[in-house]
């Protein structure tokens, strides 16, 4: 991808435990991913109880949509991630569970605590915005009905 994370900006907080943003040149396109939720072949949640386990599933989910369109992690400019609780300390280990599966890459991410979410069970959802059409996409087949 031809985008890029940008440096911490004077005067904020360095140590914090992500991006600031993310900056796309131009020839790209935008992906807006719906988010991706934890679920099986089936639309189940199988890990109801398990943050780490959702985080897992959904960032799978997300990287299958991300690879129909010719992406992969590595592209994503921004995550919103959704975790059902109340509780600060979960909220934190969700958040660190998904960050653990982009491997490195860090996009900025807004991390946000919700009442309920759409499926039973579920606790967890990522949503993402990634850049397509730079070197990793132009390599990649592209999905059917796409030119």
């Amino acid at each position: 991808m031809t985008a890029s994370r940008l440096g911490v900006p004077a005067g904020l907080d360095p140590s914090v435990p992500y991006g600031y943003a993310s900056l796309l040149r131009a020839g790209e396109a935008l992906l807006v991913a719906a988010g991706a939720c934890p679920i099986d072949e089936e639309g189940r949640v199988p890990e109801p109880d398990d943050l780490a386990a959702q985080a897992r599933r959904a960032v799978a989910n997300l990287a299958a949509v991300l690879h129909e369109a010719g992406a992969g992690l590595d592209d994503v400019l921004r995550t919103t991630v959704y975790v059902a609780t109340a509780d600060r300390a979960e909220l934190v280990d969700a958040y660190e569970a998904v960050r653990a599966e982009f491997h490195g890459s860090d996009p900025p991410s807004t991390l946000v605590g919700v009442t309920l979410l759409g499926y039973p069970g579920q606790r967890l959802e990522v949503e993402a915005v990634a850049a397509v059409g730079g070197p990793a996409a132009r390599s990649a087949e592209q999905p059917p009905g796409h030119r």
